[in-house]
């Protein structure tokens, strides 16, 4: 090997990895979207050229056919009237037009064909277009979750190695501990105060406040000696019973007769 092979070999190799370095595959992909997006107007350009030359054939060969046929009607009324002279003339321009309509023919055969090529291939390309942005879109999709994930990771990692998950922890057992010992506290002081001799007295203040206010209405006439008295428990209402319940006009009869 030359020395100048072996040194154009070693910038190679030198701006080679720099390049590799360099590149962005995101970026790649998102630039090859657009280029292939770019190339479909220039597709169609060609395209419409390609189909506007067919239709100036075809206009073509149809002016040159009717010239034929015209020439061909004006030989035949030529003969007819006996002007060979004339026909011999339109019959050299016939012949220059035929020639000419072949040419154009073959011309128009061709642009069709290359039309429909150019639509298969258009098509064709459309496809492979769609399916390679599809493909990009997907791995870039797959590219940013990878990334998302990345992120993840790395934040976990900062945890573990700064010794934030520890000190968490530790963090989270002083207050629950701290929490336990209040409610502890709460439990031995409420345990401690006797609950039932407050309330008695509760009541008993209550009880005394309502004989204050109860005197207070007697003293003002407000109330009567039995409302102000109140029934004891051995005190009971005397009801009628159910048969003078039923025969009140007899008992008030009765009574009539016994004050008469």
């Amino acid at each position: 090997m030359s020395v100048w092979s072996r040194f154009t070999r070693f910038i190679k190799s030198i701006f080679g990895g720099a390049v590799s370095a360099m590149e962005n595959p995101r970026l790649i992909l998102e630039q090859n979207i657009r280029e292939l997006n770019d190339q479909v107007p220039e597709m169609n350009e060609n395209i419409a050229t390609v189909k506007a030359n067919m239709i100036m054939l075809q206009k073509e060969s149809n002016k040159t056919e009717k010239q034929v046929k015209d020439l061909t009607a004006k030989i035949r009324t030529a003969i007819q009237s006996d002007r060979e002279d004339i026909a011999r003339k339109y019959a050299m321009r016939l012949e220059s037009k035929k020639a000419e309509l072949e040419r154009t023919e073959n011309q128009l055969t061709n642009a069709e064909r290359a039309y429909e090529k150019a639509l298969k291939v258009k098509k064709a390309f459309m496809r492979e277009k769609e399916k390679k942005i599809q493909e990009a879109k997907d791995a870039l999709r797959q590219h940013e979750q990878a990334q998302w994930q990345a992120e993840i990771a790395d934040t976990l990692e900062q945890f573990e190695v700064s010794g934030l998950d520890q000190t968490h922890d530790e963090m989270l057992n002083r207050l629950n501990e701290q929490t336990a010992k209040n409610e502890a506290r709460m439990e031995l002081a409420l345990d401690s105060v006797d609950t039932e001799a407050m309330q008695i007295e509760e009541d008993a203040e209550e009880l005394r406040a309502a004989e204050i206010v109860n005197q207070f209405k007697m003293e003002m006439g407000m109330t009567d000696q039995k409302e102000s008295a109140p029934a004891s428990e051995e005190e009971t209402i005397d009801l009628p019973s159910e048969e003078e319940r039923e025969e009140p006009s007899k008992t008030i009869g009765r009574q009539r007769t016994q004050s008469e």
